[in-house]
């Protein structure tokens, strides 16, 4: 899309509050993690989800060699381990001396008090300037907190670690 409709499109996006969300991800020795806006559920029977991650970011080059991944739905009160995984770039900062984390499923960090599920890798898709990951839930944790899930107009003052 090109021009005029790339502009309203532009702008519709900008209007909406979708949810965020953290991806992490292990590979050869390597950990990663990243603030995700391009995220959703996307079957049912079988459930399936898809997380788009950006080329330029650094969790990018961790979660093409993984064979799984982990999806964090941060609230309101995480805005700032959002910040942090929006905000620094693992080509300089190791985001995870700087959280209370574990090892997950495939010994992908899982954040400490936050909604999670990992995600076996079925397909990656080239999507442009993104790579959408396809994921089967295998495993995840609820908190049963009740505060909102954070969302883009809470976090669109942030600046990026990498342009998307």
């Amino acid at each position: 899309m090109t021009g005029e409709g790339a502009r309203v499109l532009d702008e519709i996006a900008d209007s909406i509050d979708y949810p965020m969300w953290i991806v992490t991800a292990a590979a050869r020795g390597e950990r990663s993690g990243c603030l995700v806006g391009f995220a959703t559920q996307c079957s049912i029977h079988p459930v399936r989800f898809g997380a788009w991650i950006s080329k330029a970011n650094h969790t990018f080059r961790v979660a093409a060699a993984s064979d799984v991944l982990v999806v964090h739905a941060p609230r309101v009160n995480d805005v700032e381990l959002a910040r942090l995984f929006g905000e620094e770039t693992g080509d300089e900062v190791d985001k995870f001396s700087q959280c209370a984390w574990s090892p997950g499923p495939a010994d992908v960090p899982v954040l400490d008090g936050v909604d999670w599920f990992a995600g076996r890798v079925l397909e990656q898709v080239d999507t442009g300037d993104h790579v959408g990951f396809l994921l089967d839930p295998i495993a995840g944790e609820t908190h049963g907190g009740t505060d909102p899930r954070l969302t883009f107009q809470r976090v669109r003052d942030f600046e990026p670690g990498h342009p998307a």
